[in-house]
């Protein structure tokens, strides 16, 4: 099989909606993980297609690339990501990821990376497998849904460096870096900002899939919404999820749009005005269902994930109040600049708000209409997270 060079998909300020973490974020050991619940918007479609060859990104979403130049020959180091399903070009998810080795690629000045996407949860194996016999320094997997795959080939090819979005191990990999994300953290602010936004008492959030990564999302969302009531003496509606339960509303996949429409709808339905989706593309299809009922009078905001989607999808931004960030590039970027430059020992990178690994977005067009006592809370919630003063896990109940 002739493996093609995959083009930059590239987005842009959408994945620098927050801080820089830097690359020399300190690797930490896998000490109550749970801590850190991994974190993930794509996951496994139901339907079966085929493996393909490393796909040329889509041209849409091309930048020019320098060529280099002759005196800086590109380094012979080649990294590969395999998907997880919803697309290279999700603008958000997987395409931060992508974006992630992009920059690694520009900084280290390495050979031209390559990606596979996975249509289906059957084509994991088979897409790592197809790199490591390409050859490829480093191997980036894309997502919670990967988890067993990437392990099963960790272990068969103790050479092959790896490093996976959304998973650590218990015991640590040698061979695998895992790269985690505590969002429940910045998902609390968002709960929090959503709850004092909402002119109808009612705010609610859905899934992908009811998986770790993606609950873990909504935890801080609902936690958020019910601290906010207790701050207020107030009893904003939090719809979709129950964090103590553990149970919600949940389309069944990160590909189906028209169930993120209707689950949306439904939402709006029953009152909610603040709408915040961690399903990956599906949550285009709950804009898309924003959008539609505030041309028809309603009045809701939209809160995206994983990238600033104000920036990453511009056909939404007039009801885009934030977004949830998760430097996934940021993270992908320095689990190859350990396997280049020889550091790379695997074990966990945990990304919180306190090393900037997972943030706010910018509030962009509704930053007038965000109250300035309301910004100050936000900011002091994220400063009492950093410093232990607010535990999220506190405020799961209601009351």
């Amino acid at each position: 099989m002739e493996l093609g060079a995959a083009r930059p998909v590239r987005l842009a300020a959408a994945a620098r909606g927050g801080a820089n973490l830097a690359t020399s974020t300190r690797l930490v050991a896998l000490l109550g993980a749970a801590s850190f619940v991994f974190a993930a918007c794509g996951g496994g479609g139901a339907t079966t297609a085929p493996t393909t060859a490393p796909t040329q990104a889509p041209p849409a979403s091309v930048e020019p690339t320098a060529e280099p130049t002759p005196e800086s020959t590109p380094l012979a180091f080649k990294a590969c990501e395999v998907s997880d399903t919803g697309g290279i070009d999700d603008k958000g998810f997987n395409q931060n990821a992508w974006e992630g080795v992009l920059l690694a690629t520009e900084e280290f000045n390495l050979s031209e990376p390559k990606f596979l996407e996975s249509a289906a949860q059957t084509d994991y194996a088979k897409n790592i497998q197809t790199f490591i016999d390409e050859g490829c320094d480093i191997i980036v997997t894309v997502g919670f849904l990967l988890g067993d795959d990437t392990k099963a080939a960790a272990l068969a090819n103790t050479d092959q460096k790896f490093s996976i979005v959304d998973y650590a191990y218990d015991p640590t990999i040698p061979n695998v870096l895992g790269i985690v994300f505590a969002m429940d953290e910045p998902s609390f602010m968002a709960g929090y900002l959503a709850a004092g936004m909402s002119k109808t008492g009612a705010v609610g959030t859905f899934g992908g899939i009811n998986i770790p990564p993606v609950a873990v999302f909504m935890d801080g969302f609902v936690a958020g919404v019910n601290y906010y009531n207790k701050q207020k003496g107030t009893s904003v509606r939090a719809l979709g999820w129950d964090p103590v339960a553990q149970q919600g509303s949940f389309t069944g996949d990160f590909s189906d749009t028209a169930k993120g429409n209707a689950q949306a709808a439904a939402f709006i339905q029953e009152g909610a005005d603040v709408i915040f989706a961690v399903a990956g593309p599906v949550g285009l299809g709950a804009m898309a269902a924003v959008q539609d009922a505030n041309a028809g009078g309603a009045e809701v905001k939209f809160i995206g994930v994983d990238v600033d989607q104000f920036v990453s999808a511009p056909e939404y931004e007039d009801i885009m109040l934030s977004s949830v960030l998760k430097r996934i590039d940021n993270g992908v970027k320095a689990s190859i600049g350990a396997a280049v430059d020889g550091s790379f020992a695997g074990g966990v990178l945990a990304n919180n708000l306190a090393n900037e690994g997972t943030g706010l977005a910018p509030f962009h067009n509704f930053d007038s209409a965000v109250p300035a006592d309301l910004k100050t809370e936000i900011d002091a919630i994220k400063a009492g997270i950093i410093d232990g003063s607010i535990v999220v896990k506190d405020y799961f109940a209601a009351g």
